[in-house]
């Protein structure tokens, strides 16, 4: 077990940021927080991270507690913070190599594993450019570069693809997956549906500090939502009115702001049944159901909320 956590909890000011979880993370699992601002992620993995102590209840990392063996997880941990804290005057390699003596690497050793990092992240070609001159894409990157140059057994990523394109997010992605397949571990807190149903295998979601569902992807859509969903989108102001005429249609309906969500084993049928029914939305789309569904149930709200 490389991280066990029982009755986790954490405040600031008199506010209670992480009310009482309990947290496993095993081996070569990729883990992950899911949940909107607030929700208690960053603060728990603060203290996963041995930066924040623990106000109540137990936490090890990597078998050791963090109150009094601080020093030695943070030289096994790798960390890749949500903001680049990246050296803009330094060019990509001096990054890495500077970071590798704060972990009492050798140069010649510190210069070794930049080397193979730049490789792992395609910047080899990029090694003597300003991290200036970077796109955010790569500049993601190389952080993930230089979270691993210590060779961590752990890989804390908080919100690692925040702000970028789809085509960065995708090769950031794959560059984790092969970490993953590496046997390295990795622990991530993300606002992405679609970036936890690809990395994790096991999540929990987290609201206003507790912990409200945690299993695999499949197992939290499995109990939480049905198999379709159809999407329908009325016009401006009519979808809360339409709502009422079609919640026989489906196990559940979610009215959000610019459409409607019939949640139902059977999308094609009840997306049928709204067109008998001469109900004529402006747009109609039948999906498998996703991890934001079962979001949108636990917590009553969008993730970007």
């Amino acid at each position: 077990m490389m991280i066990s956590a029982r009755g986790l909890r954490k405040s600031y000011g008199g506010i209670e940021a992480v009310k009482g979880i309990d947290v496993e993370v095993s081996a070569g699992e990729a883990f992950g927080f899911l949940g909107p601002n607030g929700a208690g992620k960053s603060s728990t993995m603060r203290m996963i991270a041995a930066v924040s102590p623990v106000d109540a209840g137990s936490l090890e990392i990597l078998g050791m507690d963090p109150a009094t063996h601080g020093s030695e997880i943070r030289a096994r941990l790798g960390v890749c913070p949500q903001e680049d804290s990246l050296d803009n005057e330094l060019s990509v390699m001096e990054n890495l190599v500077v970071y590798g003596r704060y972990f009492g690497l050798s140069r010649a050793e510190a210069s070794s594993r930049a080397k193979e990092q730049l490789a792992f992240v395609q910047l080899t070609e990029r090694a003597k450019s300003r991290v200036e001159d970077l796109s955010g894409g790569m500049k993601r990157r190389l952080s993930v570069a230089r979270s691993l140059i210590n060779q961590p057994d752990v890989l804390l990523l908080d919100e690692p693809t925040t702000g970028l394109d789809p085509q960065a997010r995708h090769q950031l992605w794959d560059r984790l997956f092969r970490l993953k397949q590496q046997g390295v571990t990795l622990v991530l807190t993300t606002h992405y549906m679609d970036e936890a149903e690809q990395l994790c295998d096991r999540l929990v979601i987290m609201d206003n500090g507790v912990i409200v569902a945690a299993g695999s992807p499949l197992e939290l859509i499995a109990a939480h939502s049905t198999r379709e969903v159809t999407e329908l989108r009325f016009g401006v102001g009519d979808n809360e009115s339409m709502a009422e005429k079609v919640a026989d249609l489906a196990d559940r309906v979610e009215v959000l702001p610019d459409r409607l969500l019939l949640y139902t084993d059977d999308g094609e049928q009840a997306s049928q049944a709204v067109h008998d029914r001469e109900l004529h939305p402006v747009s109609s789309l039948v999906r498998r159901a996703t991890l934001e569904d079962v979001f949108l149930r636990l917590t009553g709200r969008t993730l970007v909320d």
